[in-house]
């Protein structure tokens, strides 16, 4: 068998172990989903239950609760906002902020090297194309730093799928730990302060505190739409450009 023979076949192993190990990693996840993710959040929804439970549990309960985080970040299907809430009930503000930060950098250290590891495929397990490619211009080094804080920072935009997006991009392990642990705390504090309003009967101080996070959070929807919209436009623009030039 020549060279050439031996490398299509060096080649087409490794795709069929690509599809078989996506294909594996989907069922992984979806079983996780259902498994784990719906009895958490259904468990984290019910505040006094949850509470009780982290009085009886001690250190266990915080460390379990920090696993609930990552889960939540890497299989990206769980909504983060319950968990946040839960914690600054259960926990109060401070430790609810810290034990969700702790599992938010976790869960996106995982995912930015599982996205090294596996790519474009992995992140199809749970976002389609197309939302995919609405943040090619997160690949432009010129603007990727300050666009992804500025989309981390924000409560209401897609934290989840921009964090799997970051690995398709050649940024820094660095700079996604910064995302993670620094630039989304405003979304995280915002969340915890609510539940800790909640926790200590403070409904008022909780319904201010949730009224203004729904402003910022369509402030950062609105935002988020802005710039994906401008940076296709833009895409679009230069693409017709390039084609009368030819």
């Amino acid at each position: 068998m020549n060279t050439n023979k031996k490398r299509q076949l060096r080649d087409r192993d490794k795709k069929l172990i690509g599809v078989f190990a996506v294909v594996f990693l989907l069922l992984f996840f979806g079983v996780l989903s259902y498994v784990i993710g719906k009895p958490m959040i259904a468990f984290v929804s019910e505040p006094e239950k949850f509470r009780l439970w982290v009085e009886k549990g001690g250190i266990w309960s915080r460390v379990l609760f920090i696993l609930m985080v990552f889960f939540q970040v890497v299989l990206a299907l769980i909504p983060g906002e319950p968990l946040e809430i839960g914690a600054g009930y259960a926990f109060g503000a401070v430790e609810g902020t810290i034990l969700t930060v702790v599992g938010t950098v976790l869960g996106s250290i995982t995912v930015f090297i599982l996205v090294k590891r596996w790519g474009i495929r992995l992140c199809e397990v749970f976002f389609p194309r197309e939302k995919l490619m609405k943040l090619k211009f997160l690949k432009s080094k010129k603007s990727r730093e300050i666009l992804s804080f500025i989309i981390f920072f924000l409560p209401g935009t897609p934290k989840d799928l921009v964090t799997y997006f970051l690995g398709l991009t050649d940024i820094s392990f660095t700079y996604v730990l910064f995302l993670s642990g620094i630039a989304r705390l405003p979304s995280i504090i915002t969340s915890t302060l609510g539940g800790d309003a909640l926790g200590g009967k403070k409904y008022a101080v909780a319904l201010v505190v949730f009224a203004i996070t729904a402003v910022i959070s369509s402030a950062g929807v609105y935002v988020y739409n802005k710039i994906t919209l401008k940076r296709k436009t833009k895409k679009e623009n230069l693409d017709v450009r390039n084609q009368r030039s030819r």
